[in-house]
């Protein structure tokens, strides 16, 4: 994928989905009465599992009112939420040393803007605090005695400021959004397989060996795995540069899965869609349809970690069963009058 590139969803013309490596234009969605008058309704579940691993090396992070969570002298557009999932590899250090400090590097060493209005200005600032807070958790791996110079791991953000929902990822990690039942990636997975991750490690002096980075790593993009790294400041095959996606939410939009790669080397991201949809029609749980997407991937015979994050923009209805309920409650309720000529009609009866 070239640096910058718009990249137009074929799921309906009012969806834009940026691809932004650094920083390049904002959503140009020209928002109708519709877009103006929705305002996403937070919540989630998530679900994890060792899978048929031996060791756990996912992590993950799940806030949905990132303001509370902040504190009270932080200014964010509402509602405001914060979603990871960090797939480690070489150890769980890597994975777990950012899951614990990845507020600070996102909000805090990066002046993260704070405004309650979202304009392009804003837009622009909160792309270079994510990039940068990203590379800014790379170099502190770098540094961080307690974890090993062959450790790391993929990191996949979600951020809600307002209607903006913004994806930033590195590594195999997959975000895809529900657009009125279709499946919108909102990632794109770094692996050596693909044609431009491939180009660009080749250009840059490494090489794919049977799918595997230099024969050793199945992603070509993660933070951590210094070992792999060239020295500070020159150019590696292997980078922590995110690739970063934003679209503006409306009413059509109802939720996002966030998951690990083993639940992606079992099923389709609409396979994944339908699973979720389905479940939360049934039984309106994002938490229950986490683990349920997790126990599908494992009777689909996964060889990995297991981690799901389900994020609900919409709250359902249920008016069918209710009306139904009401309808049969309605069925049978008798007047008294209706009561007593009835054991009137049951007495004769029973006489004769």
């Amino acid at each position: 994928m070239v640096a910058g590139a718009e990249v137009m969803v074929p799921v309906q013309q009012t969806i834009t989905v940026l691809d932004v490596p650094g920083c390049s234009d904002v959503v140009s969605n020209s928002p109708d009465t519709t877009i103006l008058q929705f305002v996403p309704s937070i919540r989630s579940g998530s679900f994890a599992d060792i899978g048929p691993r031996r060791f756990m090396e996912d992590e993950h992070i799940r806030i949905d009112d990132l303001s509370a969570h902040q504190g009270s002298l932080v200014r964010f557009p509402k509602p405001c939420a914060f979603y990871g999932v960090f797939d480690g590899h070489g150890g769980p250090e890597a994975a777990a040393y950012v899951r614990k400090h990845v507020l600070r590097f996102l909000f805090e060493e990066t002046n993260f803007p704070q405004t309650s209005e979202v304009d392009d200005t804003f837009l622009k600032e909160v792309k270079n605090s994510v990039r940068e807070g990203f590379l800014l958790a790379d170099l502190a791996l770098a540094d961080e005695c307690s974890v090993s110079s062959s450790s790391g791991t993929t990191a996949l953000t979600a951020l809600i400021l307002g209607r903006l929902l913004m994806v930033a990822n590195v590594g195999d990690c997959r975000a895809v959004l529900c657009h009125k039942g279709e499946a919108v990636n909102m990632s794109q997975d770094h692996r050596p397989n693909y044609a431009s991750e491939r180009r660009r490690v080749e250009e840059l002096g490494g090489f794919i060996d049977d799918g595997y980075l230099n024969g050793v790593l199945s992603v070509t993009r993660a933070l951590g795995d210094w070992d792999m790294k060239l020295p500070r400041g020159s150019a590696s095959p292997l980078i922590a540069e995110p690739e970063i996606r934003q679209i503006i939410l409306t009413e059509d939009d109802e939720f996002l899965i966030i998951g690990c790669d083993g639940i992606w080397d079992v099923m389709s991201s609409q396979q994944a869609v339908n699973l979720v949809r389905r479940g939360l029609r049934r039984h309106d749980d994002p938490e229950q349809c986490a683990k349920d997407l997790v126990m599908e991937a494992l009777r689909l015979s996964t060889f990995d970690n297991l981690t799901v994050v389900i994020v609900c923009f919409t709250s359902l209805d249920h008016p069918e069963p209710s009306q139904s309920r009401q309808r049969r409650l309605r069925c049978c309720s008798f007047s008294a009058e209706a009561l007593c000529s009835l054991q009137s009609w049951l007495d004769n009866s029973g006489s004769r």
